[in-house]
């Protein structure tokens, strides 16, 4: 007599299991449950392990409803909302796994919130408070699939652990970067950022470049790769000054990046003779330019003449140094044009002083010399124009022979190197200082873009943990300009598109529900190609509680 064999239906079996080195690992099978005779036996049909969570959601949504397939395609049974805003978040989370973020930040709970702060950094500026009020809008969660919830008291608990980290992190983003080919050249600059209030452990008075008086800053430097990519951010007191933040990097390429023969390229003022040295002892070489004020001394010394400015490059060697000069015209016409726009502001000035006091009897021409004579300091011509008082008129005096000879170097640049002319040329020398403008270029992202202030912290590690963010959010930034220049959208617009791709949430006879992402449209589209981004089709609900302890007034 035959066995009768019974089929009882088909189902979905999750199981984890821990391996040695204690990684959990899940296997996902589909099984069927069958009768042979008065036993009823399982056997496994398939291995779902490496199906995407969309397809898995499909056959257990198919499973749930294979005695009524038609129910699928009916709405009558299914209820759709509006949810959170994916198409940016995934974009972002995508670039920050491309470029090693993710990897370098790690997937531990401090990672994971380190990870949403430089997500967050990127879709909307602002205090760790607003970092977290993001998770009412955009699907961060279920993106970078966020295991438990958090307010804004751990993310600045997770800034420490970010300072207390970056070496680790950064050392991470180096050995991705340069794992088949050592750096044989680093862009270094600084910066300071203005602060609001006067709590922060590193603020200090300092030279503002920002212009933004009686404000206290802190300094920040960056050193980057040849092509502009950051390597490493380090925060310095504000009243720190530019050679003193270069020992810091040489030390970091010797000993951290293990460098053994790399070329620093820094502006005028960074490199000089104490650096120089170190950079020697080290097996380091220099490229960097000359103020006026050396320029002018090499003049002198007769190393240079005037003559070798052109709009060509010349190079002038002397013991083991090579100057390599050139003239931009453009540049000379932007400084003569500078120049003669502020002498044109005195005499503005003078005139308006003469008409008052000649309106005003009783007015002082002292407190009128005192006005012009500030300015004059200011826009830095005390040397060619001079200012006095005759019967209470006031005149201008210009040295037209100092003008002159101020003119004389207008648009004019020496750039210094020990880089043997066998090693490199006088042009790649030059453009390779030239570099050093996508180091500005990062300065002025972050400041505008990326609003690395105001600073909304005090202590010294929490403010360094900020700009580490700052600083992993640009190379994002970067990445996602470099890809949509040629759509001629910016960053900024981009992201703004692609913030109105939203899921779609079902739930099927308040059963299963889950997460859809409607096909984008075609601007959205053509950036993601233009990425190389695919989006996926479902997400898998995250219910991670991430709220704020504090409530608006």
């Amino acid at each position: 007599m035959p066995l009768l064999v019974y089929f009882v239906g088909m189902h979905i079996v999750r199981s984890k299991f821990k391996s040695a080195a204690g990684k959990v690992y899940e296997t996902i099978l589909l099984r069927e449950s069958y009768r042979e005779g008065k036993t009823v036996k399982k056997r496994t049909v398939g291995n779902l392990s490496n199906c995407t969570p969309e397809e898995i959601a499909a056959i257990e949504l198919a499973l749930k409803y294979k005695g009524n397939l038609q129910a699928l395609t009916s709405c009558s049974g299914a209820t759709m909302q509006e949810g959170l805003s994916v198409g940016g978040v995934w974009v972002i989370y995508q670039m920050a796994k491309r470029l090693g973020i993710v990897d370098a930040l790690g997937n531990s709970r401090e990672g994971q919130l380190a990870l949403w702060q430089v997500v967050a950094r990127v879709l909307e500026q602002g205090s760790r408070l607003s970092a977290v009020r993001l998770a009412e809008t955009y699907a961060i969660a279920p993106v970078i699939d966020l295991q438990k919830g958090f307010n804004e008291e751990d993310l600045y608990k997770n800034l420490l652990w970010l300072c207390q980290s970056q070496a680790s992190i950064e050392d991470r983003l180096f050995t991705k970067s340069f794992c088949k080919k050592p750096p044989h050249l680093f862009l270094y600059d600084v910066t300071s950022s203005y602060l609001e209030g006067e709590k922060n452990e590193l603020a200090d008075w300092g030279y503002n470049r920002d212009k933004k008086k009686g404000k206290k800053l802190i300094v920040i430097g960056l050193l980057s790769s040849a092509d502009g990519t950051p390597v490493s951010t380090e925060v310095f007191k504000g009243n720190t000054q530019d050679t003193s933040t270069f020992h810091a990097q040489i030390k970091k390429a010797k000993e951290r990046f293990k460098c053994e023969k790399v070329t620093f390229v820094g502006d005028r003022g960074m490199i000089k003779s104490g650096q120089i040295e170190n950079l020697q002892e080290q097996g380091f070489h220099y490229i960097t330019a000359m103020t006026k004020a050396q320029i002018e001394t090499l003049m002198k010394k007769g190393v240079i003449e005037y003559t070798l400015f052109d709009n060509n490059l010349a190079e002038v060697k002397e013991d083991g140094i090579r100057y390599i000069l050139k003239r931009n015209p453009v540049r000379a016409q932007e400084i003569a044009h500078s120049r003669l726009s502020k002498l044109a502001s005195i005499e503005k000035l003078v005139a308006m002083q003469n008409a008052y006091l000649h309106a005003h009897p009783k007015a002082q021409v002292e407190v009128a010399l005192k006005k012009i004579k500030a300015k004059i300091e200011r826009l830095t011509l005390k040397t060619c124009v001079t200012v006095s008082a005759q019967d209470k008129s006031l005149s201008v005096c210009l040295n037209q022979e100092i003008l002159a000879e101020d003119a004389k170097l207008d648009g004019c640049y020496v750039i210094k190197t020990d880089l043997a002319c066998e090693e490199v040329s006088m042009q790649e020398v030059h453009d390779r200082y030239k570099d050093l403008a996508r180091v500005e270029s990062a300065f002025r992202t972050v400041k505008s873009d990326l609003e690395i202030r105001p600073v909304y912290v005090r202590s010294e590690e929490s403010t360094r943990g900020h700009v580490l963010i700052v600083m992993l959010a640009y190379m994002i930034i970067r990445e996602l300009d470099k890809a949509w220049k040629d759509l001629y959208l910016t960053v900024e617009e981009g992201l703004r598109s692609l913030s109105t791709l939203t899921l779609i949430e079902w739930t099927v006879n308040n059963g299963l529900s889950f997460q859809q992402i409607p096909e984008p449209r075609h601007q959205n589209r053509q950036m993601l190609e233009a990425l190389k981004v695919e989006l996926p089709k479902v997400l898998p609900k995250n219910h991670a509680h991430v709220v704020t302890r504090k409530k608006r007034r």
